[in-house]
């Protein structure tokens, strides 16, 4: 009997990733229980193609979460903060996914996270904005504030720390847009400081390499980047792949928070956080450790070979 690993948000990037290398691993000792909130989705169908088991469990429905858990050996636990912009929901949903796993005995569990970055900046720091009244990066504080909790309940966890996803430049419409004169600009408040950054389906990948390393990841912040990039050196790439000239434009951080989309401060935040803590921020993610989690580890440039045509320049 293989051991089940059961895949939080097995239709999203993470995810979806992680259920997919689970199951290529056909000789391996694991097994994906897919958990998501409709078991009917066409995404969901198609993991159940690949053999995964496939389970109804929703974070607004503790109780779905506990049968989802039941009986699986690990639990990938992962909330999504761009579902709903509140942090306060994604603490609460990291509770009951903590929660879920203390009382079916799961016997490793990795949980998703970033910085709270209010360790770093705190609130009464004015060089940052705080939002909400008590937060200077809503989309990771409570994410890393949510480690103590799983550590207090003595879970046997591991801490995966993640990284910028590139697919942000495609679906977040961050990627190069035409300047005045037509040609690209990409611009980043990101100064000359390096960017960690990572394909969203490595980190599926990276996770499998973390289950499958078993009892020497547990008790452990692992951090995981597919390189660290310059804005310069991203816009030669982008360049190259693209076939257009793609020159990096670094914007002040109070400009980008003041563009106006949902979550612009928020992000303008994060950028003012990996770019004032970049050295931090990267040294805690270890290239050459991700990789031998996953040594299909992407680079920018193999990532763009694939994707570049899905970044809208518009």
């Amino acid at each position: 009997m293989k051991k089940i690993i059961a895949v939080v948000g097995a239709t999203g990037a993470q995810g979806g990733s992680l259920v997919r290398a689970i199951q290529a691993d056909a000789e391996g000792e694991f097994r994906a229980r897919a958990v998501v909130r409709d078991v009917d989705s066409e995404k969901a169908r198609a993991l159940a193609e690949l053999g995964a088991e496939v389970v109804a469990g929703d974070l607004e429905d503790p109780s779905s979460i506990e049968r989802a858990f039941q009986g699986a050996h690990g639990a990938f636990c992962v909330t999504f903060y761009w579902a709903h912009f509140s942090p306060e929901k994604e603490a609460a949903h990291a509770r009951v996914l903590a929660d879920a796993a203390k009382k079916a005995d799961v016997k490793h569990v990795v949980w998703s996270t970033l910085e709270d970055t209010r360790k770093y900046i705190p609130l009464e720091d004015g060089r940052m904005p705080t939002l909400m009244e008590k937060y200077k990066v809503p989309h990771f504080d409570e994410k890393g504030a949510a480690d103590q909790y799983f550590v207090s309940l003595g879970l046997p966890v591991t801490l995966l720390a993640t990284s910028f996803y590139w697919e942000n430049l495609a679906q977040f419409g961050m990627g190069p847009k035409p300047g005045p004169d037509g040609n690209l600009v990409f611009a980043l408040p990101m100064g000359d400081a390096r960017l960690s950054g990572i394909a969203a389906e490595d980190i599926g990948k990276c996770a499998f390499g973390v289950f499958k390393a078993g009892e020497r990841t547990i008790g452990t912040t692992v951090g995981i980047a597919g390189e660290h990039l310059t804005g310069a050196e991203m816009a030669a790439s982008l360049s190259t792949a693209l076939g257009r000239a793609v020159t990096y434009q670094a914007i002040p951080h109070d400009v980008y928070r003041s563009f106006g989309f949902p979550g612009a401060d928020d992000l303008g935040n994060m950028f003012q956080f990996y770019t004032e803590f970049a050295d931090t921020f990267m040294a805690r993610r270890d290239l050459t450790f991700a990789r031998s989690l996953n040594p299909d580890l992407q680079s920018f440039d193999a990532w763009l070979a694939k994707n570049a045509a899905g970044i809208p320049l518009q």
